[in-house]
């Protein structure tokens, strides 16, 4: 759903711009508040793992193919401010880099992929988790729905601004017919990726995955026929209060390295076998007419333009090393971020920080 550049006219793609600027501006002071010692080492995984597999194209029907737009899965791993950083992050370098998404639709692009599918997911998640079972089954339920509606919404958003500032005289209802309906095949896809992947993380590390907070339940004891809560081992106390001491944090090494190695072999080996048919915006924009005036994109020259490595002749190899390439890049770009995010977070914006005060 990568908005090219001339879809939308200037005035409409500046007022999108103001409203991602916004919207960004709020997710940076909102992510201080996401990131501690276990997310804040994920979210820049999470920013490469959702480049990579946005490489892998899945059929969805007839000469149309989708792939994962990802604000469903990182609001629900590291928080929707993050979240909408994370995606943002993807879609600079995509834009930047690849040549994939306009420049001049980046406001356009983060506010329908990184803003709307996050807040679309998060809200549907919150609102399923709290009627569902407290189980880490519901978390995974609760990700494939948040993900699967996250998709049309985000085409519903497009036909909107298109309705606004579209540069060609298509009929609006045809648009939200064809986008809408081709979406909703995609969010499928999007919703089985989502719940696969939070399901992978929770199996192995529930603790850090930001929508499962809270839901663990203490054990209970029936004492004088009542439920009460068990009393915490006495011994968990004295090896936080060592660990913390020595200024070790938890470990999270393993699960990072293991992110990063599934990322790269996903963007540089399995994307070769991705389908190579045009995504739901481009085959809607080919059979409506909405790309008639498309223009060439800025970094069209890049010598990663279209996922692939200028000079290099072999297909395979050249689309291999541009998504380790991409991988390596978002990684670097989005964990300098977060650090960054992390370190200006104040004692005031810390979880349970009065409750520690008070202490």
């Amino acid at each position: 759903m990568h908005v090219p550049d001339g879809f939308i006219n200037a005035p409409t793609s500046a007022a999108a711009g103001v409203v991602a600027a916004g919207a960004l501006a709020v997710s940076l002071r909102g992510a201080r508040r996401e990131l501690d010692e276990r997310t804040a080492p994920l979210a820049g995984l999470v920013a490469a793992f959702i480049f990579a597999v946005q490489m892998l194209n899945f059929p969805v029907a007839a000469g149309t193919s989708g792939h994962l737009l990802g604000g469903a899965l990182a609001a629900i791993l590291v928080g929707p401010y993050t979240g909408v950083l994370c995606v943002s992050v993807v879609l600079l370098m995509q834009g930047i880099l690849f040549a994939d998404g306009g420049l001049t639709a980046l406001g356009v692009n983060i506010t329908d992929m990184a803003i709307t599918t996050t807040v679309v997911a998060y809200a549907v998640f919150r609102g399923l988790v709290k009627v569902l079972p407290r189980r880490r089954r519901s978390v995974t339920a609760a990700s494939f729905a948040a993900a699967l509606l996250s998709v049309p919404a985000a085409a519903l958003v497009f036909t909107l601004i298109y309705a606004i500032g579209g540069t060609t005289d298509v009929s609006i209802g045809k648009v939200a017919t064809a986008m809408i309906g081709v979406h909703v095949l995609i969010g499928i896809g999007e919703a089985a990726i989502t719940a696969l992947t939070v399901g992978a993380v929770i199996a192995v590390r529930p603790d850090l995955v930001y929508g499962a907070r809270g839901l663990e339940q203490r054990l209970k004891l029936r004492v004088n026929g009542e439920l009460v809560d068990a009393p915490v081992p006495a011994a968990a106390l004295p090896r936080a209060l060592d660990s913390a001491r020595a200024g070790r944090r938890p470990h999270h090494r393993k699960l990072w390295i293991t992110g990063l190695v599934t990322s790269l072999i996903l963007a540089g080996f399995v994307s070769f076998y991705a389908s190579a048919n045009p995504d739901g915006l481009e085959k809607v924009a080919h059979d409506k007419g909405i790309d008639q005036k498309e223009k060439p994109h800025a970094s069209a020259d890049s010598p990663l333009a279209d996922y692939g490595v200028k000079d290099i002749s072999d297909a395979r190899l050249s689309g291999g090393l541009a998504g380790v390439i991409g991988v390596g890049v978002t990684v670097v770009v989005g964990s300098t971020v977060f650090w960054v995010v992390r370190r200006r977070r104040t004692d005031s914006d810390a979880p349970g920080s009065s409750v520690s005060q008070a202490a």
